[in-house]
């Protein structure tokens, strides 16, 4: 059962951008409400839709047994003419309103609860994995729009990150042309986008677990991301970093999306959230 096209923003109720789609994993309404898996698409904050993510969405779902959102957020314009257009931290803030929503959200009218709003589990991927470490880490003194509520950080359980982007110096310095093609668009021109690199940001809620998930054969993200939002992780949460943190980072050998298309992802996802529920 699938319900598409849901929007988030009482502002913008017809606004694409700004829309969820839910897929449950059987065809009736399970009772009672498994709890919800999120996923938010990456595509350099420019690009990607919901839509494109069906197939994963739905074997999440049947693999876990858990309800699947994907949600949508706005996107920077390929070719701005300046600064003067949507960028960070829009896109972010966008997520922490579709999170929000999706922790009060009673469910289509015709059938009521989907999912267990106080048990989620969230998945970024690329750009995603800085949009949430970017909510679920501290950025407020950069980015104070991005504080999540406490009965928010409350409801999320653990968190899955793939192929992230967390540090912008260290992705500039391995990808050159990135800086023109998506960041300086997202971020703005700056002389240095070290205060948006999330692996300096401080811990905020000390129950959630984190999965980092890298592959091997990606040729857009190197594993030096994943690696240092790892040891990021390992430091802020100390001694109790071997039961709260965890990566796998030698499983996948796919490319940057391709990795999606796979049964090896949804195989670490469900691992991952069955074992820390």
């Amino acid at each position: 059962m699938e319900f598409v096209d849901i929007s988030y923003s009482a502002a913008a109720r017809t606004d694409a951008q700004r829309q969820f789609d839910v897929y449950l994993p059987t065809d009736a309404v399970p009772s009672p409400p498994p709890p919800l898996l999120v996923f938010i698409h990456g595509g350099a904050w420019r690009a990607e839709d919901k839509g494109d993510h069906k197939k994963l969405a739905r074997g999440l779902a049947a693999a876990t047994r858990y309800s699947v959102a994907v949600v949508n957020y706005r996107l920077t314009p390929r070719d701005p003419p300046g600064d003067d257009h949507f960028q960070h931290p829009g896109h972010a803030e966008d997520l922490l309103d579709a999170l929000l929503f999706l922790t009060t959200w009673q469910g289509p009218s015709a059938v009521g609860p989907v999912y267990n709003p106080a048990h989620l589990y969230l998945m970024g991927h690329s750009c995603s994995a800085h949009m949430l470490t970017s909510i679920f880490l501290d950025s407020s003194s950069i980015t104070p729009s991005l504080t999540p509520t406490a009965s928010l950080c409350d409801a999320v359980k653990a968190i899955t990150l793939s192929e992230g982007i967390y540090d912008l110096e260290l992705l500039l310095s391995d990808f050159p042309n990135y800086r023109e093609w998506f960041i300086a668009p997202t971020f703005g021109r700056r002389g240095s986008y070290a205060p948006f690199s999330t692996t300096t940001f401080p811990l905020i809620a000390t129950h959630i677990k984190w999965l980092i998930i890298h592959s091997s054969g990606d040729t857009l993200i190197n594993t030096s991301q994943s690696e240092r939002m790892y040891h990021h992780l390992c430091v802020l949460n100390g001694n109790e970093a071997p039961t709260r943190v965890f990566r796998n980072i030698n499983r996948l050998s796919g490319d940057h999306n391709d990795v999606l298309l796979g049964l090896d992802y949804v195989d670490i996802v469900k691992d991952f959230v069955l074992n820390h529920a």
